[in-house]
């Protein structure tokens, strides 16, 4: 009876030390929520196949439900690497203290946010006052915090400026809104205003761009501070190596909206994390 517990109970400890080590083995990524989760697993596969092959590990794609899901998730070391907005890093970086920000897409630098109606007459913001109007998600940086802290400098407060504020939850869903009349006008971020435009996935003829943000700092690719400095800097390298003019790469840039990608620092986001105290959006 003693032999076989022993033997039962060093199965089970194998058995741990096995899980333990895939799950050593498997690099853990996932993103904010900005688009539909079929999108995102859409855009993520051919990326995740080709960190695999450079890392020599299994890279594994962990959807969440919302924003604030992907800062918890990083805090608390349930995932290894994140797509975040600036906003969402600002506040995974306050959160954990040691969130490392990778990489960003060439257009991250200069980022922009366009404002969206379906109603002819309206050729600014100044044609809105006592209309509907719709962010993307409150966590968004280029759906709602930034525009916000724009119009805010511009002495327009939202919530009394517009007659009814709304949250649409992620940027294709603002588009739908205002080409459905839900709403009057709406902002959404750049990259995938242009990406749906080229899909054909809106009707220019209906929904029009009448305002652009200034620019700013806004996705990047972060790594839990916990995670090993050696896989990190393996993980960097990985993409910056991604070659445009390498047709199986370039595929992989086009589904992540990217030229190429660039080496970024924490210090980029200040200005994003400015904005987020001025909008009351921070603590």
């Amino acid at each position: 009876m003693l032999k076989r517990t022993l033997a039962m109970a060093v199965g089970l400890t194998l058995s741990l030390s096995t899980l333990l080590a895939q799950a050593a083995e498997t690099l853990k990524v996932s993103a904010i929520p900005d688009e539909a989760p079929t999108e995102l697993l859409r855009k993520f596969k051919p990326l995740g196949e080709y960190l695999e092959k450079q890392l020599g590990m299994k890279v594994e794609f962990v959807p969440v439900s919302d924003y604030p899901a992907v800062v918890e998730a990083l805090a608390t070391d349930r995932i290894d690497m994140a797509w975040l907005g600036g906003f969402t890093f600002v506040q995974a970086r306050l959160k954990t203290g040691n969130a490392i920000p990778l990489v960003q897409r060439e257009q991250d630098a200069q980022f922009t946010s366009k404002f969206i109606t379906a109603d002819p007459a309206v050729k600014s913001l100044a044609d809105l006052k006592g209309k509907s109007f719709a962010f993307g998600s409150v966590s968004s940086t280029s759906g709602s915090l930034m525009p916000r802290y724009f119009m805010l400098q511009d002495g327009i407060k939202p919530e009394t400026y517009f007659s009814r504020v709304g949250y649409s939850g992620a940027h294709d869903a603002t588009v739908a809104w205002v080409q459905a009349g839900k709403v009057d006008a709406g902002v959404l971020n750049a990259s995938v205003w242009e990406k749906l435009v080229k899909a054909g996935k809106v009707d220019t003829d209906k929904v029009k761009v009448f305002a652009t943000t200034p620019a700013y700092f806004d996705y990047n690719w972060t790594v839990r501070g916990t995670l090993d400095p050696a896989l990190a800097e393996k993980i960097k390298v990985a993409f910056l190596a991604l070659d445009p003019a390498n047709p199986e790469q370039k595929a992989i840039l086009d589904l992540q909206a990217a030229s190429r990608f660039i080496e970024t620092k924490p210090e980029n986001y200040k200005g994003i994390e400015e904005a987020a105290r001025a909008a009351d959006l921070l603590k």
